[in-house]
């Protein structure tokens, strides 16, 4: 297929959202770009956090993960729903009780200076590298596709897909991204379905047979009770994975406090917890779609997340299919990487620099801390293209494992106990903890629950190291 015709569809898509972007963003103020003026409808809200959470990750490697694990990814999905029950029910109630802007504020109520200023550098941190492995799949999609064929080095395909990213976010923030996040995940979801659809029909399925025939496929099982599988591994993992990468994540956290209550903001939690299960059951289901049009047509590709682009990139089934590939794979990156952004300018701005949001002298800072996490993210996706060799979904649970660990053990500790701590031993806990979660993974056979492992440790330390006098009231 002629590669200008999918650049054509990419520069109509970035028009569409640089006009939401105009529009939303005429009021340039800290108050809309951190917190959308609290006046985002929660249903609006709850639609696009299906886009930001799946992201092109799950575009792209949660269908190639079937051949290697089938749809064990279930067990954790099912998981999802207890956390997010315990982040509707414990988390967003804390965080409108004490009307945050960043969620990491209140490591400093409860620890202090110290333990605040850790927490939201281990946001930082995770988040900075979660962003880039969802960009770095998307850019290198693009660069297969289109630019390796103009000659256009990789650097400079990550350099365009960031530079758009940044140019409709940088005014609006998430009062732009709650409207572009929800017509992205239409985009995605819909590209989802005709991909399934077109695969199907292909394979001489219809509705009422395209199931049926996943079921009896060899890579339907959903449930595993022995080894690294097991169902209580993955389904436990699931709960704190889901507490931590939208609970305890500033980016995820700060669409739910755009809401304009707590109400609202626990609906949407409830109905988007819901949807999300339906949705990855269907990638799932594309999955072992796209492993029977793979043998069929004998298209080879060198590892599972190329599989995707593979088939489609083969035209085996035709142009559209190719052009709504693109489209999707765009949405769901692009939800995800720009929420990602402003979540990241929000935390350096409040938490680090602890510029005074109602200061309209501080917007100029906020822009150039904006336009400094896009080209750090840009580095690390150069940096990720050099040494990544494994699935990508695989890899962004793995480093959760690490980052996101001294996180869950912080607001643990802080939530389920009434010790003080020595705030000032607190960087120190969190860093020895993930060193030590590694080399217990070295040693013994322990998958994505490290993270749990890596919260216990944080939990314990803190422990250790409590003042004797117990806090009053958390």
């Amino acid at each position: 297929m002629n590669s200008i015709y999918i650049v054509v569809c990419i520069i109509f898509y970035f028009l569409f959202l640089s006009a939401i972007s105009l529009h939303t963003g005429k009021n340039d103020t800290n108050e809309s770009f951190f917190l959308g003026n609290k006046t985002s409808p929660w249903y609006i809200v709850s639609f696009g956090m299906i886009g930001t959470s799946l992201s092109g990750v799950t575009f792209i490697s949660v269908p190639g993960w079937v051949e290697s694990s089938q749809f064990s990814y279930m067990q954790m999905v099912f998981g999802y729903l207890l956390g997010y029950a315990f982040i509707g029910a414990v988390l967003m109630p804390l965080y409108y009780r004490l009307n945050l802007t960043s969620i990491y504020t209140y490591l400093s109520d409860r620890f202090g200076l110290a333990s605040y200023k850790t927490g939201s550098i281990f946001f930082i941190i995770s988040r900075t590298i979660g962003a880039s492995f969802r960009l770095y799949i998307v850019a290198r999609v693009l660069h297969l596709s289109v630019f390796q064929s103009w000659g256009v080095p990789f650097f400079l395909t990550v350099s365009i897909t960031i530079s758009l990213i940044w140019f409709y976010t940088f005014r609006g923030g998430i009062k732009t991204i709650i409207w572009t996040d929800t017509l992205q995940t239409f985009f995605m979801l819909l590209a989802l379905a005709l991909s399934v659809y077109l695969i199907g029909k292909d394979l001489g399925l219809n509705y009422a047979s395209i199931f049926p025939f996943i079921i009896e496929s060899d890579y339907s099982k959903i449930f595993f009770w022995e080894g690294d599988q097991h169902f209580l591994r993955r389904f436990f993992t699931g709960a704190f994975i889901a507490i931590v990468m939208t609970g305890l994540d500033q980016d995820m956290m700060q669409k739910n406090l755009s809401c304009r209550n707590i109400k609202d903001a626990q609906k949407n939690m409830m109905y988007f917890s819901l949807s999300l299960v339906i949705v990855n059951l269907l990638f799932l289901c594309l999955g072992a779609l796209l492993y029977s049009i793979a043998g069929k047509y004998g298209i080879s590709f060198s590892k599972p997340d190329d599989l995707f682009p593979a088939v489609v990139l083969s035209e085996t089934l035709g142009y559209p299919l190719i052009l709504i590939f693109i489209l999707g794979l765009i949405a769901a990156a692009y939800s995800s990487a720009d929420s990602a952004l402003t979540s990241l300018t929000t935390s350096f701005c409040v938490d680090i620099l602890e510029i005074d949001i109602k200061d309209s002298s501080s917007i100029i800072r906020r822009k150039y801390i904006h336009l400094l996490f896009s080209i750090i993210i840009l580095v690390v996706i150069l940096t990720l293209n050099a040494i990544n060799d494994q699935s990508i979904i695989s890899s962004i649970f793995s480093v959760a494992g690490y980052t996101y660990g001294p996180l869950l053990g912080l607001y643990f500790f802080g939530l389920f106990t009434s010790y003080n701590v020595n705030d000032k031993l607190v960087p120190y806990i969190a860093i020895i903890a993930p060193v030590l979660s590694y080399i217990i993974q070295t040693y013994y056979a322990v998958g994505f629950e490290i993270l749990i492992v890596n919260a216990l440790i944080v939990c314990l330390g803190l422990f250790v190291t409590k003042e004797n006098k117990l806090l009053s009231a958390i």
